[in-house]
């Protein structure tokens, strides 16, 4: 026993001053422009950091002697090398990386839970980076994740590997965080895209497949981590400019308005930072017309950020604020020819630019924000800790001619982690959270959740194998009720980089908007249920990375498989006549009813054929879905996944002008929920996005194109609700 306690004050005692130094520099392309984002490590170690807007970057503590420095940027192969470095002393190491697109990408970090530098994950990891949405001229980032293989956007929602299908605003199996901080709402459990500006996003890493050994509850299908921009040292300021039109309907009887709808915005951020501090406040504002009746839409924002750095402690503090007010369209205009003038029909079956007359006039007034604060401390080259609070909150105001219906929830956070190295080839992540919950609504009542965590992983090293295994402890209490304990173990393994496998434990605890909604949709009342239990499976990937392949492309698959029970879905109950109703009254309820079966392969493929002018990108994913109610033994599919998602992408440069495309499909869902009263009407989605760029080497202004659907196809991912149609936006971004 005390030789376990002699080696963990070991551990934990830090190295001397005088044997610690500092390592400096620059990461650049073969031009020397600057790249920023870019991952610089000591393997090994818990040392590591990114390069900033100038390519600078800055590692501390760092032991004397000889020691490994690694660099590693998305689309330019990895550079290590040997410095030998003084005790207190500052040492210069710049890197030069060549354009490598078929090198396999660093995966540093999936939020902060498992830093593995130029190390391959276990789970599938697809990657958005700041070269795609500057190219893409995306106003939200959900509009790039769109086209990672394997990921689709369904109005809002996020469906990674046909995790979370589609229910209107009340949760999200994926886990959303913001620089390792949970951003999933605390009354309804989604995700508020646009709550961060594209401009402060440096990256954007999924996770796909069950993380909740190391995430807890939502993170059942995946993870998302946003990694935002630091502070640059000097003085820095960037304007984004936007204007767009939105297409006409494809067909005059369609047309609702005699003039062109419009878009456009304006973000503003400036920066200041020395190597001890550093700020950075931004703002913006758009405004669209929307391409259906009915589809107006305001959004203001700000954000800041700020960070002091002394000798081995850094602490950051971030946040945000958006507001939103937007026209609600609701459902297309679906009435049969001589029904009710409840819509303007014109003599149609269906109208889906045009809404019905019983609701114009229906908005939503939104306000979001966040604050939060981190702590990072460096004890020793093999030892850190980390800790952080946050308060995330979210206002919504829903008025309707029938009701007007708020809610405003709040989500505290507060988390602690550990990250010991004791040698080389070993990583050990121990940590704890505590989050608490509140909501007051008027169709949730007023109510709490509160959740306690412990979690605990431990990567190892032998040869070309690398082993990792962990497993989280959660405890929920809804209303200071009694607990739910829900276990989350995993298991994991790469060998030489290459081949990967894992299997693990997901789980979503229901929503309080799941639990206590009570309202009104489709003509029936929605009813409460507070007896919902948490939802659980068990997921398994087997996948494998080749590269190069046929000297010019890279092929990453994997075989995935999820059985998950408890299942929520909206079911239509009957329930017992009260004095009122001589019959029976069928209502909506929200009920654990489905034990289901998600499998598949999801394959992405890269092509470098020729490497500095054009790339050309291909995602596939397939799936096989299974839902079985409870109680029945029939199956069929799960409701909003499509079997067959294709995206293709290609980019072509020469000089200063880019120029690419994005195509995007997939299959007719075989299944919708609520099928017998909803418009069921829906067809494959087939999107072509074309795009044009104009970047100067070394200029200050770059100017972008974009047409999004080019094709004007009219298609719907959710019932009765129009997706967009042709639009063109013209970017145009100034930095200094």
């Amino acid at each position: 026993m005390h030789r376990a306690v002699a080696a963990l004050l070991f551990l934990l005692a830090p190295v001397p001053a005088a044997a610690q130094g500092v390592v400096r520099g620059t990461v650049h392309d073969k031009d020397g422009a600057p790249i920023s984002g870019a991952s610089v490590a000591i393997p090994g170690t818990t040392l590591s950091t990114r390069s900033d807007l100038q390519g600078a970057y800055r590692i501390t503590v760092v032991p004397a002697g000889h020691v490994r420095v690694y660099a590693a940027a998305l689309g330019y192969g990895p550079v290590d090398t040997v410095v030998a470095l003084t005790g207190g002393d500052s040492t210069t190491v710049d890197f030069s990386l060549l354009p490598a697109p078929l090198a396999l990408p660093p995966v540093d970090v999936v939020s902060d839970r498992v830093p593995h530098f130029g190390d391959r994950p276990a789970t599938s990891v697809g990657q958005v980076t700041e070269q795609d949405i500057d190219r893409r001229a995306v106003s939200t980032v959900d509009e790039a994740i769109d086209h990672v293989a394997g990921v689709q956007m369904l109005n809002g929602q996020t469906n990674v590997r046909g995790s979370t299908g589609y229910v209107q605003g009340l949760n999200s199996r994926v886990l959303m965080t913001v620089d390792g901080i949970p951003m999933n709402q605390g009354d309804r459990g989604g995700i508020n895209w646009d709550l961060m500006a594209v401009d402060e996003i440096e990256s954007v890493e999924i996770l796909k497949g069950a993380g909740s050994s190391l995430y807890g509850s939502a993170a059942f299908g995946g993870v998302i981590n946003v990694t935002t921009r630091d502070v640059p040292t000097g003085l820095h300021t960037r304007l984004r400019l936007t204007g767009g039109v939105y297409g006409d309907p494809p067909h005059a009887v369609w047309r609702f308005r005699d003039s062109p709808g419009m878009l456009g915005g304006a973000d503003f951020s400036a920066s200041y930072g020395t190597d001890v501090a550093g700020g950075r406040i931004s703002a913006g504002d758009r405004h669209s017309d929307g391409y259906r009746q009915q589809d107006q839409e305001d959004h203001l924002h700000f954000a800041g950020r700020a960070r002091w750095q002394h000798m081995n402690t850094r602490v950051d503090f971030s946040g945000a604020w958006a507001a939103d007010r937007y026209d609600v369209p609701l459902s297309w205009c679906n009435k049969n020819v001589g029904a009710p003038a409840e819509c303007d029909n014109r003599g149609q079956a269906f109208q889906p630019f045009i809404v019905d007359t019983a609701e114009l006039g229906a908005r939503t007034d939104s306000r979001k924000g966040y604050l939060a604060a981190r702590v990072h401390t460096t004890v020793s080259p093999r030892f850190a800790w980390t800790a952080r609070g946050s308060w995330l909150r979210t206002h919504f105001v829903d008025v309707r001619h029938t009701a007007t219906e708020f809610g405003i929830g709040d989500r505290f956070g507060t988390a602690g982690q550990i990250e010991a190295h004791p040698d080389s080839a070993r990583t050990v992540i121990v940590g704890a959270e505590a989050t608490f919950s509140s909501v007051t609504s008027d169709i949730f009542g007023s109510h709490s959740q509160s959740e306690f965590a412990a979690y605990g992983q431990s990567d190892q090293r032998v040869g070309g194998l690398r082993v990792s295994g962990g497993a989280r402890l959660d405890f929920l209490a809804v209303d200071g009720g009694s607990l739910t304990a829900v276990v989350s173990p995993r298991i994991g393994a790469t060998l030489n980089g290459m081949w990967r496998a894992s299997v693990g434990r997901g789980f979503r605890s229901p929503t309080m908007a799941e639990r206590f909604v009570h309202t009104t949709a489709l003509g029936f009342d929605v009813v409460p249920n507070p007896t919902l239990r948490p939802e659980t499976g068990w997921s398994f990937e087997i996948g494998h990375t080749s590269a190069p392949l046929f000297r010019f492309m890279r092929l990453d698959a994997a075989v995935f498989w999820t059985e998950a029970r408890d299942f929520i879905e909206p079911r239509l109950i009957r329930f017992p006549p009260d004095t009122t109703l001589p019959v029976d009254s069928v209502k909506i309820q929200l009920q654990n009813v489905v034990r289901a079966r998600i499998a598949g392969i999801d394959a992405s493929v890269i092509a470098a054929p020729i490497p500095d002018r054009l790339i050309a990108t291909l995602g596939y994913t397939y799936l096989d879905t299974r839902r079985r109610l409870a109680g029945d033994s029939t199956e069929g599919p799960l409701a909003f996944r499509p079997r067959h998602l294709l995206t293709l992408g290609a980019d072509y440069t020469l000089g200063a002008i880019g120029v690419g495309a994005d195509f995007r499909f997939a299959s007719r869902p075989e299944r919708i929920e609520l099928e017998g009263f909803v418009d069921p009407r829906r067809v494959p989605v087939k999107v072509l996005d074309l795009r044009a760029a104009w970047k100067p080497a070394g200029g200050s202004v770059q100017v972008r194109v974009l047409a999004t659907n080019v094709l004007n196809y009219i298609y719907n991912l959710v019932p009765e609700t129009l997706a967009p149609v042709r639009t063109v936006t013209l970017t145009a971004v100034w930095t200094h």
